[in-house]
């Protein structure tokens, strides 16, 4: 491989967030000052510094990751050399291993249908073990799941096994690390897949042979999107998270090097280093790990092993919450797993790039009480009688860049495809691409307010040892009703409510600057139940707003099949 210098690649990153963190610095001195300092202002300056680190990591990595599509002709091949190197030594063996628990086995073995049997056109077959690794504790489920997967093993072209655990215990972590002690002895590689994921043979085989290129590569993590969705609310955040997550993985993957991340899933990864450093110990309460994949990955950092991020979307799926609860619910789950890293980030033996990772991590959640806090320092700012003498060109100047600096990755994601012609042809064209993009910045500006509020909520309820709130469950056949929509959101709400009253009360300019962040929370119920409503979201479909390459691919070779059939 090149010589990659990860100390001065470090250093120019850290010089781009110094770049963008100094001169937004500047600004916020310059709007909070120019009339006198109240306590109000003391405490948005400190807070508005607390997420200047996330939003100079934002731009760093975008801008790095632009840089790198716009110049490179395969930048994941150019990040993981190991992907288009010679295989270094006999071909592996592979497990596919497929994590379920009380799953609808009609919606898991289908993606699982193409991938072997595109293993098997490309020859390949023999060389892989497809595992079903069960936590199912009801036994009635059990067994149609054991049944399914003995119909599915009946007529597939490669080797199928099915291990059921009686308990769950570790969960997820825990039911692979079984596997891994018991059941994978005669395998070396294993292709770790969620019940909802979905790869193809391309994508398995271009991993696979990274791992055979660098004996000293312990796991690739490959860039995972969202599988075309006909529900509004998957559809416009996927679009935006894709573009967002190219660039930033892109850029990010330049500077960690071999110190890149694991997200649990559409990643291969070698399973003797990875049985022996990635097994996780319980947290000194005695409870389990449950953001288990990035610690995962800084173990096997701390011991030497290289870990590296594909980011290329090709071939690589899963699903997405499919309305908003579902969304916040996932946020509520990984935040208590993500703050959990307290324990551990300053553990004996982890690497400085370890400890950064899991410090990124918790400030990816940390960041959302500081917003809330600013918002609300800022109404009792304006309810005080401060704020005389803000210059307003200045602000309106920190809070659009502001903005933009969060929204960077996404936004430097959608100026590829616009730039480079060719890469919009797969999403309809950059007519489409700019629909798209105009649509989820419209939805992300609406619910980013709802999703922050609610981590700060959830945040709030795990520093006090309460439970987390109620999530009502998603009708797919109905989209989100109004009351549960109501009996979820109140709190946003109400806040967003009160806010507004509280500015409209005493200066309309500062409801107006408000207003950006307070909209998606008073729409916050409205917003709900039209992203999951089946009759808006025909008409994203039918309009092909935020349409993936996947889904238009599908749906060009749809006469193709008709014609066949006929």
């Amino acid at each position: 491989m090149p010589r990659e210098r990860p100390a001065l690649r470090r250093a120019i990153f850290l010089l781009l967030c110094l770049l963008v963190a100094l001169p937004l610095a500047a600004l916020l001195w310059r709007v909070l000052s120019a009339g006198g300092w109240t306590g109000w202002e003391v405490a948005i300056a400190a807070l508005y510094l607390g997420t200047l680190p996330w939003t100079a990591i934002c731009v760093a990595n975008a801008a790095i990751g632009l840089f790198l599509l716009l110049r490179e002709p395969d930048a994941p091949a150019f990040l993981v050399p190991q992907v288009a190197a010679p295989r270094a030594g006999p071909p592996l063996r592979t497990a596919i291993a497929v994590c379920i628990r009380d799953e609808a086995m009609g919606a898991v073995l289908p993606p699982l249908a193409r991938l072997v049997e595109g293993l098997a056109a490309a020859g390949e077959g023999g060389r892989f073990t497809l595992w079903f690794l069960s936590d199912t504790a009801d036994q009635a489920r059990a067994t149609a799941e054991e049944e399914a997967v003995a119909a599915f093993a009946a007529r597939a072209p490669l080797s199928v096994r099915y291990r059921r655990r009686a308990d769950n215990a570790g969960f997820k972590a825990g039911n692979v690390m079984d596997f891994m002690d018991h059941h994978a002895g005669d395998q070396d590689l294993a292709l770790m897949l969620d019940a909802d994921s979905e790869m193809s043979a391309d994508a398995v085989l271009r991993l696979v042979r990274g791992m055979e290129a660098d004996p000293r590569l312990a796991l690739i993590q490959q860039l995972i999107v969202g599988r075309p969705a006909a529900r509004a609310f998957p559809r416009l955040f996927q679009f935006g998270m894709r573009a967002g997550m190219r660039a930033w993985a892109t850029g990010q993957g330049w500077w960690q090097l071999d110190d890149g991340p694991y997200w649990g899933h559409n990643a291969v990864l070698r399973i003797a280093p990875f049985r022996e450093h990635a097994r996780l110990t319980a947290l000194p309460d005695g409870s389990a790990i449950l953001s288990h994949d990035q610690v995962e990955a800084v173990r096997l950092h701390a011991a030497g092993w290289r870990v590296r991020c594909l980011p290329s979307e090709r071939g690589s799926l899963e699903g997405n919450p499919p309305a908003l609860p579902e969304f916040l619910a996932r946020d509520v789950r990984w935040g208590a797993g993500n703050m959990q890293y307290r324990h551990l980030i300053f553990r004996p033996g982890l690497t400085p790039m370890g400890r950064w990772q899991l410090a990124q991590a918790m400030l990816l959640f940390l960041c959302a009480p500081l917003w809330l806090g600013m918002l609300l320092a800022a109404v009792g700012n304006a309810v005080t009688g401060g704020g005389a003498g803000t210059p307003m060109g200045a602000l309106a100047a920190l809070l659009a860049l502001t903005w933009a600096a969060n929204a960077a990755p996404k936004l430097c994601g959608f100026a590829e495809l616009l730039i480079r012609g060719e890469r919009a042809v797969p999403y309809g064209g950059r007519g489409a691409v700019l629909r798209g993009a105009g649509a989820e910045i419209l939805f992300s500006l609406l619910t980013e307010p709802v999703s922050l509020t609610n981590k700060s909520l959830a945040l709030i309820r795990l520093a006090l040892g309460t439970r987390n709130g109620w999530a009502p469950q998603n009708r797919a056949d109905r989209g989100v009703a109004w009351g549960d929509a109501a009996r979820l959101l109140w709190p946003h709400t109400l806040i967003g409510l009160g806010c507004a009253a509280a500015l409209a009360a005493v200066s309309g300019t500062a409801l107006l600057f408000a207003l950006p962040f307070l909209a998606g929370l008073v729409l916050a119920v409205p917003v709900c139940v039209l992203t999951a409503s089946p009759g808006f979201s025909a008409l994203l479909v039918r309009h092909r707003i935020a349409a993936t390459p996947e889904e238009l691919a599908t749906l060009a070779s749809a006469p193709v099949r008709a014609m066949d059939r006929a």
